[in-house]
């Protein structure tokens, strides 16, 4: 238990604030005057060519040799979820880990945890999601702009916690442009029947007359109770959330600068640890706090042998408090400052680059009974030098980035390591239709805190974890061919991929017990530990244009995905996300929308010592949406249904697929406003 010198206080809903606000937005809408202008929901687009803002050269996703993929407008609207893992399920190569309906991380070709990067506009979101399963990421994405997935080695831009991809959320909080209009932004009201949730959100943006100072606000609402499976409920699985934030930017004629302040409220259940209702025990949940601060700045103009600067600097105070039942069990802090530079160098011939320097400083802390790894300060350096080199219907991007990343944990020898990574790419557009791209990257990773340092029980893997404090970088080597198709009918990518790694480090079973102890059981004593081992892997995603003419657009969508992970001695690696394929068919006209699909999981049957196979199952939706326009309004009303055969649904990733399933059959109606 914590020391009575530590106090958590509970912080009461705002709910009332964040519905008010929601439905203030409308008559802030209707006082201003934007005649002329087409208030309607962003219409369908060509995510390819949507400009990709974790690129320091700010080039769209068709342009990059890297495998990527964007969600804006009315595919992310679609996609939302209360969890960035769920918002991102049904792209090729991404599937979401699980802990209950508070937590899904991003998981990307297979790889988890922190080797995937999630950062919030460019800097890491400095939440203590790697550190365990149980916790969730401190992002809302019913805030986001838009969501840009970077597949395969990101080390080269973000540091080697990006080894395996990054995802980066686009809020906008900061303008960099100045807006349209004197006042824009958007609300959205939502009702979801597996949950009773409630869930309100609200954005609104606004200039002075002459457009030079942008101001920005935004809330997010969310009450969602424990969500309904095809076997009853699922305890302790609800979810509270209340988050917003104020931002304010300077807009002058060669560039910007801003800064935003955030707050971020989030209370889960933990369905693994439900307690026992009958008997008047209370379950185990999560109440997460992040207090943050973001200044950016930009300039684009030349100076020197220079074209544009880009800085960034964050600085999060992140808090989070395990309660068992109403007693507090673990409290975890981690205050972590970063900053970054980039600067885009003239064209010399046909090569254009950037050079950038990124700097980090964290101190993690976990008190009380779950505090498996000791006090952890980490300070790191970054220095990375991209190049692009255009030559008609050929490109060439090369880049290097070397770290400097100390480590201390108390009582135990500090350590150092010096991550190197190097990318090379090249792309051919043989024809106006098709193109391929090839990518070589050898990217280092140093390992995390809970890697080197763990030594304790740990609630959420079930187990004694115990860390090797001696580990070295991670290592790996990555090569990928990916072909690309855009015509008139059909729309086309796949990548085949294979990464061998140098030292992956995983969670391995020792096959020993802890000592009994009495109203205890034993918990499995669990090794974290390295040995080579290799990936393989492809994805694929068609689409074909059944109908374009007055009537709408009817396009069909087939993707799929398999990943396998293995050490170099032929043993399976654990909770690697099993095969997937699906199936959807989209019409979209002037004033409606209609989606019906399906996905299919396989069973995963390629398990570690120990592991336990999973079985498959198909996962049903169907999204509609009939949107029209008022004077100064848009308007659309939506009708989502999730699960529509209420099917029994197990997440293989997930350390409590036993005991919990996904959410069973769920209707979702509301009602959105853009302005």
């Amino acid at each position: 238990m914590l020391s009575s010198s530590i106090v958590f206080r509970r912080r009461a809903p705002r709910s009332r604030l964040f519905i008010a606000l929601a439905l203030a937005l409308p008559v802030l809408a209707s006082a201003q005057d934007t005649a002329g202008k087409d208030p309607r929901h962003d219409e369908a687009k060509d995510l390819d060519r949507v400009v990709v803002t974790a690129s320091p050269l700010r080039q769209t996703a068709e342009e990059l040799s890297q495998p990527v993929d964007v969600l804006s407008g009315e595919k992310l609207d679609q996609a939302k979820s209360a969890t960035l893992g769920e918002t991102l399920n049904k792209l090729p190569g991404v599937q979401s880990s699980n802990f209950g309906a508070g937590v899904g991380r991003p998981i990307i070709r297979g790889l988890d945890g922190p080797r995937v990067g999630v950062l919030s506009g460019g800097l890491s979101s400095q939440d203590v999601s790697t550190i365990s399963q149980d916790h969730a990421t401190a992002i809302e994405p019913f805030l986001a702009d838009q969501i840009e997935v970077l597949k395969g080695p990101a080390t080269l831009l973000y540091g080697s916690g990006a080894i395996g991809g990054v995802v980066n959320i686009v809020d906008g909080r900061i303008a960099e442009q100045r807006l349209d209009d004197t006042i824009e932004g958007r609300a959205e009201l939502r009702y979801d029947s597996v949950n009773r949730g409630r869930t309100a959100m609200a954005r609104v943006d606004a200039s002075g007359a002459d457009g030079a100072l942008v101001l920005h606000a935004d809330g997010v609402y969310r009450d969602q109770d424990d969500y309904d499976t095809p076997d009853g409920r699922q305890l302790n699985s609800f979810v509270k959330t209340r988050t917003g934030a104020i931002g304010a930017s300077f807009i002058g004629a060669d560039g910007f600068i801003g800064f935003s302040a955030s707050r971020y409220d989030n209370r889960y259940g933990n369905p693994g640890e439900p307690g026992d209702p009958d008997a008047g025990e209370a379950g185990v949940s999560l109440d997460m706090l992040q207090n943050r601060f973001e200044l950016k700045t930009g300039i684009d103009r030349d100076f020197w042998i220079f074209d544009g600067l880009r800085g960034s600097f964050a600085s999060t105070r992140y808090e989070h408090t395990e309660f068992e039942g109403a007693e507090v069990g673990t409290f975890f802090t981690n205050e972590a400052d970063e900053g970054r530079l980039e600067l885009t160098h003239k064209a010399f011939g046909n090569w254009t680059g950037a050079i950038g320097f990124q700097v980090g400083d964290r101190t993690f802390e976990a008190i009380g009974d779950e505090a498996f790894v000791p006090r952890t300060s980490t300070r790191s350096q970054g220095l990375f030098w991209m190049e692009h080199g255009q030559w008609d219907a050929f490109q060439i991007d090369l880049g290097v980035r070397a770290d400097r990343i100390s480590t201390d944990a108390n009582g135990l020898p500090g350590r150092s390591f010096t991550p190197l990574s190097l990318s090379a790419g090249a792309l051919w557009r043989f024809n106006d239709a098709w193109r391929v791209t090839f990518n070589l990257d050898r990217a280092e990773r140093a390992p995390a805190e809970e890697e080197l340092f763990a030594d304790g029980p740990h609630v959420a893997t079930a187990s004694y974890e115990i860390g090797d404090p001696t580990m070295r970088e991670e290592r790996a080597n990555q090569a990928e061919i990916g072909l690309h198709y855009h015509g008139e009918r059909f729309d086309a990518k796949a990548s085949v991929y294979a990464t061998r790694f140098d030292g992956f480090i995983y969670l391995a079973d020792t096959g020993t017990f802890t000592p009994p102890e009495p109203d205890e059981d034993p918990l499995p004593i669990r090794q974290w530990s390295q040995a080579d081992a290799k990936f393989r892997g492809i994805e694929a995603e068609v689409t074909a244009h059944l109908l374009d003419n007055d009537r709408g657009k009817l396009a069909l969508r087939a993707f799929g995905d398999h990943v396998r992970g293995e050490l170099d001695r032929g043993e399976n690696l654990p909770r690697i996300a099993p095969s997937r394929f699906g199936l959807d068919l989209n019409w979209n006209a002037d004033r409606w929308r209609a989606a019906l699909g399906a996905t299919r999981v396989m069973r995963q049957d390629d398990v570690a010592a120990d592991e336990s196979e999973t079985a498959g199952y198909t996962l049903v939706d169907a999204h509609f949406a009939w949107h029209w326009d008022t004077d100064n309004q848009g308007w659309e009303v939506f009708f989502d249904a999730n699960n529509l055969g209420d099917t029994d649904a197990r997440v293989h990733t997930s350390f409590l697929k036993d005991n919990v399933m996904l959410p069973g059959r769920n209707f979702a109606v509301g009602v959105r406003l853009f302005f």
